[in-house]
Order: C-alpha cells, then sequence, then structure tokens
C-alpha cells in the first residue's frame, strides 16, 4: 500500500503545472514555518545569517502564488457547480478545515501556555474568522475563503467580467497599502483587500494557462532566463530592504512598500509558473507533484508538527545545532502531515478534513485541483 498515494497522483490526468508549482510554494512556505518554529527558544540562530539570508530573499511570493492559482479554477468551478454548490465546495474545502485544525491548534497552545507563555487566549478561536493574524498562519484560509465567495458573487450574480475585477483588486490593494503604511486595524479584512487582486489575477489568466497549446510557449527557457535575471535583482532589493528595514523586519516591503511588493511577487509568481512548466516539460522532480497535492493538508497542521518536532529535539534529545534543526524539522512539517492524512482516509477519519464523506465526492482531491476535461 503506497502510504503516500502517490501512485494514484502520478497516474491520474491532471493539470501538472498546478501540482508542482504548489509544491515548491509550500515547500517555501514550510522553510519559513521551521524557522520561526525555532525562534525564542534560546537556539544560536543569528549564528547563522545565511539562513535566514535565504528565508528572507524567497519571501514574499510565494502565498500571493497560492491565491492565484486557486483563481485559475473560479470559472470552470461556477460553470460547473453553480454559486451556491461553489460556496458549499469552499465551505467543504476551505472554511471546514480551517475551524477544525484552527481549533486544534490554538486548543494546542492554550494547553502550552503555562509552559511557553505565548500569550495565546481562548479570543483566538474568534480571531480565525474576524481577526486571523493574530491566528498565525490561519489567515491565508480566511482570507482564500472569503476572496473566493465574494469574487464569486460578483461573478455569478453581477455579470462582472475578470478585467473589472482585476481593477477593483488594484482599489482594494491600496486600500489595503494605506491600512499597512498608517499602521491602522482592520482584521482580516486587511488581507482580503491586499490578496483579491491575486485571485483575480488568476481568474484573468485561466484561458491562457489552461490552454494546453499554450504548454510549449509556457514551458520555454527564452522566458526562463530573462526572467531569471530580473527574479534574482528584485529578490535581492526585496531582502535588502526587508532586513534593513527596521521593526516590521520581513513584512517590511510587503507594508511599507506596496507598489515594489506587487512587482516582485508577480515576477516571483510568474518564474515560479514558468519553472513548474519546464519540469512538467521533462517530467523530473515528480515528488513536488505529490506534495502539492497535499498543499492544503500540509498547511493544517505544519506549525503543531514543527512545534512538536521542535519539543523533542531540543528538549528532549537536547539538540541544539541549528542547520541539523532545520534539516529534520523542515521535512517533518512536509510529510509527516501527508502520513497523516492519507492514513485519516484509510481509517475512516475524514471528518477531519471535510464535512462530507468520501463517497459523497467524486475523487478525494485537495481544493482547487480539477481533473483535465476529457476534451482537453
Amino acid at each position: 500500500m503506497n502510504i503516500f498515494n502517490t501512485q494514484f497522483i502520478l497516474r491520474e490526468k491532471r493539470w501538472v503545472w498546478i501540482d508542482t508549482d504548489k509544491g515548491i510554494s509550500i515547500l517555501l512556505v514550510g522553510f519559513g514555518h521551521c524557522l520561526n518554529v525555532l525562534q525564542n527558544h534560546g537556539l544560536a540562530l543569528n549564528d547563522y545569517p545565511l539562513i535566514n539570508y535565504v528565508s528572507v530573499f524567497l519571501y514574499g511570493f510565494r502565498m500571493p502564488l497560492f491565491f492565484i492559482i486557486s483563481g485559475v479554477f473560479i470559472s470552470s468551478s461556477l460553470k460547473k457547480k453553480g454559486l451556491n454548490g461553489y460556496v458549499s465546495y469552499r465551505s467543504d474545502t476551505i472554511l471546514y478545515p480551517l475551524f477544525v485544525w484552527g481549533f486544534i491548534e490554538i486548543s494546542f497552545q492554550l494547553l502550552t501556555n503555562k509552559y511557553t507563555n505565548n500569550g495565546i487566549t481562548a479570543m483566538n478561536y474568534f480571531n480565525l474568522f474576524f481577526d486571523a493574524r493574530k491566528t498565525g498562519h490561519f489567515w491565508y484560509l480566511n482570507a482564500l475563503f472569503y476572496i473566493g465567495v465574494i469574487y464569486a458573487f460578483f461573478k455569478a450574480k453581477l455579470r462582472v467580467k475578470p478585467l473589472h475585477q482585476l481593477l477593483f483588486g488594484f482599489l482594494l490593494y491600496f486600500i489595503s497599502a494605506h491600512i499597512h503604511i498608517n499602521n491602522l486595524s482592520a482584521g482580516s479584512l486587511t488581507d482580503i483587500c491586499e490578496y483579491y487582486i491575486f485571485f483575480s489575477i488568476g481568474d484573468l489568466i485561466s484561458s491562457t494557462t489552461l490552454n494546453e497549446k499554450n504548454v510549449k510557449r509556457f514551458s520555454s527557457f527564452k522566458i526562463f532566463f530573462p526572467l531569471l535575471a530580473i527574479f534574482l535583482f528584485l529578490q535581492y532589493r526585496f531582502a535588502e530592504y526587508n532586513l534593513n528595514g527596521g521593526p516590521e523586519g520581513i513584512m517590511f516591503v510587503e507594508h511599507k512598500m506596496p507598489v515594489f511588493f506587487l512587482i516582485e511577487a508577480l515576477v516571483g509568481c510568474t518564474i515560479s509558473i514558468n519553472f513548474s512548466f519546464l519540469l512538467q516539460k521533462y517530467n523530473v522532480l515528480n515528488f513536488l507533484r505529490v506534495i502539492g497535492f497535499h498543499s492544503l493538508y500540509i498547511y493544517c497542521m505544519q506549525i503543531i508538527v514543527m512545534t512538536i518536532a521542535r519539543v523533542i529535539l531540543v528538549n528532549v534529545l537536547k539538540t541544539t545545532y541549528v542547520p541539523l534543526l532545520i534539516f529534520l524539522i523542515w521535512p517533518a512539517g512536509i510529510f509527516i502531515p501527508i502520513l497523516f492524512y492519507n492514513f485519516c482516509q484509510r481509517h475512516n477519519m475524514w471528518w477531519l478534513f471535510t464535512y462530507k464523506r468520501p463517497n459523497e465526492k467524486k475523487l478525494n482531491i485537495p481544493q482547487e485541483i480539477e481533473l483535465i476535461p476529457k476534451s482537453a
């Protein structure tokens, strides 16, 4: 029995570059989460400035990319499911895991509060839905759900075209910029405003990126190498600004330089998509497809798994060598959630990830990933 569900994933006719791209993104997210989990525990992280630099250098485009990918499928999903079906689907695949895994993680933090002084209170249960940044990484699922529902309503009911949605996204983006620059507080509304534009870009480019006739064009090294040069330059400047930006730290550019962040994010997303098309063309690094297939479940469980791994390694086994800790904790936060998810699917514990029984769904496929139509 394949505990990673690898054969099913690689055998099914799917949008390969989408799975691959999500695999790359969740690996980068996992690296950042790993460093966050290791902070403030008496470890000599400052003795390894290169590790911190790499984390900052690769930050900035990975979360916008998830929103773009999600937006790519909204038109086909609305056509297939209708507005009510789409909202139900998002509730099942995004809102429900947000509630379940947010509840589990916050409860875990409350139980360990007296040992870690993490400052977590019961108010964080409510913050999952209204001010999700205060819960940590669950802000993403919160914003993804609300953006998808709002966008779908405008598209299905008000017939707002993708280009007009993009213009609306620009307006919202600069509202979020005003909030950040002036250190205002608007709860989860800030993230909805900031990332709506990326979701709308996904919808705008969907007919192009999902057209198999364009695969050759997108998997060209003639695009990759010029993009790589621009990407490296922008990420270098991005890292310098963030490292010298003051108390905002890694969020400095995102919060205080919105135009540069938007440019940097879009270039990073573009080269990531291009690179994923290249991997699809040459059929290499297929393990990224398996990781990308499970990206939502990895994201939900990652902090819990990494925290437990850190406690075992640091407090029980007395391991303090930072590179070794990263080498062990980072992959643990990727592969243990995959193992646990597949274990749950085989032992009737589906309710940890969805409120619908698996037999009510055509295929047990993570959110946003659709099978390639038979006509493709």
